[in-house]
């Protein structure tokens, strides 16, 4: 029996990277996209099989929904060609960006970068990829903290989130027929390279959320990948609609 494959967008750094290494080190097979990154992306297909793991990389800028028709088409041969499958078993609507604006400093062009890549993006590359993701698969949308608590700056970005997961929502409803399960991951913040690395990078900021968190620091990399991992795993089957917060409990 073929193993599982996974999609997982944005995958060539940060929260998308770590996410598509655990899941390899459970046995998934890989398609991870890239958008600018090239080398990383490949450089992850090779730590994926050399490790004894299958995966390939596709280019894909979520921000063109006009693409994904075409990108579909290659996600079908990657299949056929690396895999030996029709179809994949897991989408992670991962890839992103930060904007940080004041809500009185936002403008339209911010505002519309963030639609196109935050929400249209998921929106319609879901729609695009349904035909190649097998029955009783799953979908993992990943959203932000930001959401839930709100911090000064983020009024455009956890709008979009914020979309995404009524987006989840529907999406169970809609594709339950199917046995397609369909979550959210709401990761607090996460030293990263995300936004610029201030999370990680800024001594002040990770001090303050750090001093905001019930578990007494930010989260890392694999808080978030082991936690991707274990939501797609055979254990969360039952596991639907739901928006799923892993922040060490910031401003709680």
């Amino acid at each position: 029996m073929n193993a599982n494959i996974a999609l997982v967008t944005g995958a060539s750094r940060g929260l998308g990277k770590n996410a598509a290494l655990k899941l390899a080190a459970k046995g998934v097979g890989i398609i991870a996209t890239y958008n600018s990154n090239a080398a990383e992306a490949e450089t992850l297909v090779r730590e994926i099989t050399g490790n004894g793991g299958r995966a390939a990389a596709l280019k894909l800028d979520v921000s063109r929904s006009d693409t994904f028709a075409g990108f579909a088409t290659e996600v079908a041969q990657t299949l056929r060609t690396t895999f030996d499958r029709e179809q994949f078993d897991y989408l992670v609507n991962n890839a992103g960006i930060g904007i940080h604006a004041a809500f009185a400093d936002t403008t339209s062009a911010q505002f519309d970068e963030l639609v196109n890549i935050q929400l249209k993006g998921p929106f319609f590359l879901t729609q695009a990829l349904l035909p190649l993701l097998a029955d009783n698969g799953r979908i993992l949308n990943v959203s932000s903290g930001l959401t839930r608590f709100s911090q000064p700056g983020y009024a455009a970005y956890a709008t979009m989130k914020g979309g995404i997961e009524v987006l989840t929502r529907y999406l169970a409803k809609e594709l339950g027929a199917r046995g397609i399960a369909v979550n959210t991951i709401a990761p607090g913040a996460i030293e990263t390279d995300f936004g610029g690395g201030v999370v990680r990078d800024n001594e002040a900021v990770n001090k303050f959320l750090a001093g905001n968190t019930a578990l007494g620091r930010v989260g890392l990399p694999d808080d978030i990948g082991d936690a991707i991992a274990s939501l797609l795993s055979d254990e969360s089957r039952w596991l639907n609609a739901q928006r799923v917060e892993f922040s060490g409990g910031m401003f709680i």
